[in-house]
C-alpha cells in the first residue's frame, strides 16, 4: 500500500542506529562482527548491527564499574540527577516520532500503538522516576539514649538489564530509569530482534549529559552477549524480562559467578474470568479480545485463557470472535493498522505450531489460525480463537506468546478459580462480576501478581508489576522498583 507522503519522507531520513554505546562512545564490536536486523514487516534486512562479544561486554562492564566507583553519577546530588533524567525524557519526546518508527520497523507493532502507547509510556517512566528519586527516605531506629541507629538505601553498583523484544523501549525504561534514579550504572542488553530504540536511547542519554559509562548499550546475541553479562564477576544484579528457560539460565549463571542478584519476569498464561452476572458484557468482550490480541498477542500479561460461565458461553464467545474478526493484519507502518506483524519468522512458526497442535487435540477453532499477507514477505498470523479447550491440553497450559486464545467454560465460582490457578504461571488474572463479595474473594484466591476486576490491564506505573510462581520474582514499576536496585544498610553510632 501507499503510505502517507509525510511518513515516507520521514522514513527516508530516518537514521538506523547500529553501534554499541560503551564508555560514552558509539563503537563497533571489537571483532567487527555484525548481525542482520530483520524487519518483520516485510522480512527484509534493514541494517547491520554491532554483534557484541564477551570482550565488548567486559569493556562495557568495566566502564560501568569505573563510573560507579568514582561517583560521577552515584554521588551527584538528587537535584542534578533529576535535571539530567528530565533532559533525557525531553529528548525522547523531541525524537518521539523517530523512536516510534524505529520500534514499528524493528518489531512489527502498529505505528499507531508505538506513537500512542509505547513511546509516551517510556517517556513517562523516565520522568516518573526522575521525580521519585528524591522521595526515597531512610529510617531512624528506636535506639537507646546512648545510640543513634539509622538505615539507608544505597545503590547496588553495576546493573545488567536484559530486556525483551515485545515492548523494547518501554521495558528498557522500566529497568534503566529506576536503576539510574538510585545511582547505579547500567549495561543494557536489548534483544537481538529489537536493538534500534535501545541504541537510540544510549545516544540520547549522552546528549542529555549522563556521564560516560553510566549507561552502556551492548547489542548482540543473547547466547553470547547476554551470557557474558550474566556471568560477569563485576555485575551486581541482572534484571531480566523474557522466557522461563532463559530465566533459569540466568539463575545458574548467578550461582556460577558472584551470586549476583537476579530479578525475573517470565511471562504467563493469564486467565480472564467472565461470570454470568458481569455488569457490562460488551466491555468484557472487548477486554477479552484486546486482552489477548493487542500487540499481536506478544504480551507477557496476555489474557490467553478465557474462562466463561457456561450459561453465557456461546453468545459471549460469538461476540469476542466478532470483535477479533475485525482485527485484520496490516502493514505496521499504515496509521490505520491495528494488528501488525509477529516479531520474527521463528515466532510466527511457533504460533502456527500451537494452532496445529490445538487442532489435533480436539479444540474447536472458532476464528482465524492462518498465516496471511504472504506476498509482503512479512510474518503475519490472524487472530485465532479456540473454544472447548481441554484444561490439560497444550494450548491451555503453555504460553504461546502469539495471537491465540483458549476458551474454557465453568459452572461455579470454585471451579472458575480452580481453573484459573491451574497453571505454573502467576503473572496476571482478571474477573468480571457485579458481586462485590465474589470479586474480593476472587482477588484474594487468584494466585497472580496482578489481579484486575471488571477491567483488563487497568494499571499504571504507580503500581508494582511482577508475578507469582514461575512467572518470576522482583517487581518493576512503582517505588518498589527503586528499592530493588538498592541495598539496605544499617548504621549504629554509639554516643559518648
Amino acid at each position: 500500500m501507499n503510505l502517507p507522503a509525510s511518513l515516507t519522507d520521514r522514513l527516508a531520513r530516518l537514521a538506523l542506529p547500529s553501534r554499541a554505546v560503551i564508555d560514552g562512545a558509539l563503537i563497533e564490536a571489537a571483532s567487527g562482527a555484525t548481525f542482520h536486523n530483520v524487519s518483520p514487516r516485510d522480512g527484509q534486512v534493514i541494517n547491520q548491527v554491532a554483534a557484541c562479544q564477551a570482550e565488548d561486554v567486559a569493556r562495557a562492564v568495566a566502564s560501568a564499574r569505573a563510573a560507579f566507583e568514582d561517583g560521577r553519577w552515584r554521588d551527584l546530588g538528587p537535584r542534578d540527577k533529576k535535571k539530567i533524567l528530565f533532559r533525557l525524557a525531553d529528548l525522547m519526546e523531541r525524537d518521539a516520532e523517530d523512536l516510534a518508527l524505529l520500534e514499528s520497523l524493528d518489531v512489527g507493532k502498529p505505528i499507531r500503538d508505538a506513537r500512542a502507547v509505547d513511546i509516551p509510556l517510556a517517556i513517562n517512566t523516565c520522568r516518573w522516576y526522575a521525580e521519585a528519586l528524591d522521595k526515597v527516605y531512610g529510617e531512624v531506629g528506636a535506639s537507646p539514649i546512648d545510640r543513634l541507629s539509622y538505615a539507608t538505601h544505597e545503590p547496588l553498583g553495576v546493573i545488567g538489564a536484559i530486556v525483551p523484544w515485545n515492548f523494547p523501549l518501554h521495558m528498557a525504561m522500566w529497568k534503566v530509569a529506576p536503576a539510574l534514579a538510585m545511582g547505579n550504572s547500567v549495561v543494557l542488553k536489548p534483544a537481538e530482534q529489537s536493538p534500534l530504540t535501545a541504541l537510540k536511547l544510549g545516544e540520547l542519554a549522552l546528549e542529555a549529559g549522563l556521564p560516560p559509562g553510566v549507561l552502556n548499550v551492548v547489542p548482540g546475541l543473547g547466547a553470547i552477549a547476554g551470557e557474558a553479562l550474566a556471568l560477569s564477576m563485576d555485575v551486581d544484579m541482572i534484571a531480566f524480562t523474557g522466557s522461563g528457560p532463559v530465566g533459569r539460565k540466568l539463575m545458574e549463571y548467578s550461582a556460577r559467578s558472584n551470586l549476583k542478584r537476579v530479578s525475573l519476569e517470565l511471562g504467563g498464561k493469564s486467565p480472564q474470568i467472565v461470570f454470568a452476572d458481569c455488569p457490562d458484557l460488551e466491555a468484557a468482550a472487548q477486554a477479552a479480545a484486546w486482552g489477548v490480541f493487542y500487540n499481536q498477542g506478544e504480551v507477557c500479561t496476555a489474557a490467553s485463557r478465557l474462562l466463561v460461565e457456561a450459561s453465557i458461553q456461546d453468545a459471549f464467545v460469538e461476540r469476542v470472535a466478532a470483535i477479533a474478526g475485525a482485527m485484520v493484519p496490516g502493514d505496521p507502518l499504515d496509521p490505520d493498522t491495528v494488528f501488525g506483524a509477529m516479531v520474527s519468522e521463528r515466532q510466527m512458526k511457533t504460533a502456527l505450531n500451537y494452532i496445529a497442535t490445538a487442532d489435533s487435540q480436539g479444540a474447536r477453532r472458532v476464528l482465524g489460525g492462518e498465516r496471511v499477507r504472504r506476498a509482503s514477505g512479512g510474518f503475519y498470523v490472524e487472530p485465532t480463537i479456540f473454544d472447548q479447550v481441554a484444561p490439560d491440553s497444550t494450548l491451555a497450559r503453555e504460553e504461546v506468546f502469539g495471537p491465540v486464545l483458549a476458551v474454557m467454560s465453568f459452572t461455579g465460582e470454585d471451579e472458575a478459580i480452580a481453573l484459573a490457578n491451574d497453571t505454573v504461571y502467576g503473572l496476571a488474572a482478571g474477573l468480571w462480576t457485579a458481586d462485590l463479595n465474589r470479586a474480593l474473594r476472587g482477588a484474594r484466591k487468584l494466585k497472580a501478581g496482578l489481579v484486575w476486576v471488571n477491567g483488563w490491564d487497568a494499571c499504571d506505573i504507580t503500581m508494582p508489576f511482577g508475578g507469582f510462581k514461575q512467572s518470576g520474582f522482583g517487581r518493576d514499576r512503582s517505588l518498589h522498583a527503586l528499592h530493588k536496585y538498592a541495598d539496605l544498610k544499617s548504621v549504629s553510632v554509639t554516643l559518648r
